[in-house]
């Protein structure tokens, strides 16, 4: 192997810990489409708003890499627009449901 290969692997393994983390930091919040069940604010949640998003790219970034094929980033261009739909009418759903709670999280987040 070479070492493009390796970091690809290495990436793409690091960043599937941290997507299961964060699934496992969600618990009962997790759902198919944007739901208001709790504000999660622990954990990859404490500075990351949408750490599974973010770190399922990343998986795909590293898959690339180790796979040497470029046109595996085409995924993100699906992925990113629906990650982003799907961000945006989570952050309106939290809002309404946590008012002030929330808008204090964000800020404390990174992104």
């Amino acid at each position: 192997m070479n070492s493009q290969t390796i970091a690809g692997v290495t990436l793409a393994a690091l960043s599937i810990v941290l997507t299961v983390l964060a699934r496992v930091q969600l618990g009962k919040s997790f759902a198919m489409t944007p739901k208001a069940n709790d504000l999660v604010t622990r954990g990859l949640y404490s500075r990351l708003q949408h750490p599974m998003y973010l770190f399922v790219d990343v998986t795909v970034c590293g898959i690339a890499l180790a796979v040497h094929c470029w046109y595996v980033l085409l995924l993100l261009v699906i992925l990113v627009p629906l990650q982003t739909r799907n961000g945006l009418r989570e952050h309106e759903l939290l809002r309404k449901k946590f008012g002030e709670r929330y808008q204090v999280y964000r800020r404390a987040t990174w992104f």
